[in-house]
């Protein structure tokens, strides 16, 4: 595959090669674009709320007991 790059610029939406640039009818281009910020829509950020007990009385069950590792712990 042979490659030939020709600079161009971008005017109504369509690519404009300089005049001395031949191409045949239907060939297959590649468009390269350097250091251009292109906006993509980005699609909405699904928001999971925090899981809720049915009987928030419920909640002494989940308390956290923390057990303090001994200094000997044969590791």
């Amino acid at each position: 595959m042979n490659i030939v790059a020709y600079e161009g610029v971008v005017e109504n939406g369509q690519v404009r090669l300089p005049a001395d640039a031949k191409l045949p009818e239907n060939a297959k281009v590649y468009v390269v674009v350097p250091e251009v910020v292109i906006e993509v829509e980005t699609p909405p950020v699904a928001h999971i709320p925090s899981p809720r007990l049915v009987h928030p009385e419920q909640a002494v069950d989940f308390i956290k007991e923390v057990i303090p590792e001994s200094s000997d712990a044969g590791v």
